[in-house]
């Protein structure tokens, strides 16, 4: 038995049910928005997309989705993390299901901005619920834990959805995703409850939950932090810089890899399956590894800033292994995969810490509001590379040569997060707590 099952066998492990909620919620979250991705060359052929008309659905998403975050931390910190939580489920699962009524561009704009902007609440209410159910020391593990949701959902969608296209349409992938948010709706609601308040909750547990945690803020001084009081610290730059330069990276591999596939290996429907369920299956495995190596620097001594940081600097260098993509895929198409799916494993365990560092760094009622306008900042870079990509696909496309496109964008995917932790180390070093909201 490990020391791990042997804390939680003395302690209690309901917590980690409300992580596989998270995990729940945010495998639908990713499981709903990769669907395009797969039918993008379908829905092209059908409604006559370009490259750029394609790129232009991604920057609706993304502008409705940092539009969203512009708020929705602030609503979920004031009014709670059961009530926010669920009215974004409810809303992304109908704008789902309206896809699969769109009968032209505009439709998909409408249904895809809908998308986006209700999609917007899935961090900030995971990231706070992990602030209230975790200490300091786990909550980068079950970050990365409920994270690896957005792999699994990724997994699933090329077996599920050319499935549903072959025997029913392109639209059942939408109804049927869609309804599955109903499913976690009704869990949650039945479910989930402050820690304080959760009967079935041991005292034990909730004993080690708040070891460790911010002090209880008495009940006065529980108003909402505005924005501009946040963005005077230093920690919300850092977190700002840190999700502006790699959230695009998913973004990127998110929307693009399907077509990459199919440009370079000629892949379409069914054979894209297993390529990208390899990839997503080794970034599912990142993402809780990411959280397990700073858990186990911390146990063995090592301060939490600390040990965050030398984590994510083994993340950020191994992304650069990208630049070797298509040369390595010129040998062999699973080199390429390989190397994809270690960038994209990279990404999931420095997003499983750069989501951690926010509960580092702030108290717990700050924590959905910074998770916001950092989200705001990876929504707004995406748009930047969503913009670039649309571009070059389309000017290469006509060159007769796409695959420079893809060589460029590789590059930008590979130095990002190196920018993106020299910014981090300048700005706060071993992620300095803030001790000074009031």
């Amino acid at each position: 038995m490990s020391v791990f099952d042997k804390v939680n066998e003395k302690i209690g492990n309901y917590r980690w049910f409300i992580c596989g909620l998270l995990f729940f919620a945010t495998t639908l979250n990713y499981l709903d928005r990769t669907i395009i991705g797969l039918l993008k060359d379908q829905l092209t052929v059908e409604f006559q997309w370009t490259e750029t008309d394609y790129s232009n659905l991604v920057i609706y998403f993304q502008v409705a989705y940092a539009l969203g975050l512009f708020g929705v931390g602030t609503l979920i910190d004031r009014y709670g993390t059961k009530l926010g939580y669920a009215l974004s489920v409810s809303l992304w699962s109908i704008a789902t299901v309206l896809h699969g009524f769109a009968t032209g561009t505009v439709g998909f704009t409408a249904a895809r901005t809908l998308l986006g902007l209700s999609e917007s609440g899935n961090f900030p209410a995971a990231n706070k619920t992990v602030a209230e159910w975790f200490p300091p020391k786990e909550r980068a593990f079950a970050t990365g834990l409920y994270n690896s949701g957005s792999n699994i959902g990724a997994i699933i969608a090329p077996v599920l959805v050319p499935w549903l296209v072959i025997n029913w349409g392109w639209q059942y992938a939408f109804y049927v995703t869609g309804a599955l948010g109903v499913v976690w709706l009704v869990l949650w609601m039945l479910i989930y409850e402050k820690p304080q308040d959760k009967k079935r909750l041991s005292k034990s547990e909730l004993e080690y939950i708040n070891s460790n945690l911010d002090t209880v803020i008495p009940i006065e001084k529980q108003e909402k932090i505005k924005w501009a009081k946040l963005l005077g610290y230093k920690q919300t730059w850092a977190f700002i810089a840190g999700k502006f330069f790699t959230d695009p990276v998913w973004w990127f591999f998110l929307f693009w890899l399907p077509s990459f596939l199919k440009s370079e290996y000629g892949l379409t429907g069914m054979q894209l399956s297993l390529p990208l369920i390899v990839v997503y299956t080794v970034s599912s495995f990142g993402s809780i590894l990411g959280g397990w190596l700073p858990k186990l620097l911390i146990d063995n001594g090592m301060a939490v800033g600390v040990a965050r940081k030398r984590s994510m600097l083994i993340y950020a260098i191994l992304p650069l292994s990208v630049l070797l993509a298509q040369y390595a895929g010129s040998i062999n198409m699973w080199f390429s995969i390989a190397i994809i799916s270690i960038a994209c494993a990279a990404h999931c365990a420095w997003s499983a810490n750069i989501f951690a560092s926010v509960s580092d760094m702030f108290p717990k009622r700050a924590v959905a509001s910074v998770t916001g306008i950092g989200g705001m900042a990876g929504s707004l870079g995406g748009i930047l590379i969503a913009k670039l990509a649309g571009m070059l696909f389309d000017h290469y496309k006509l060159l007769g040569n796409i695959g420079d496109g893809y060589a460029i964008m590789f590059v930008v995917c590979a130095v990002a997060y190196l920018i993106a932790w020299t910014i981090i180390h300048l700005l706060v070093g071993n992620f300095r707590k803030v001790t000074d909201i009031n």
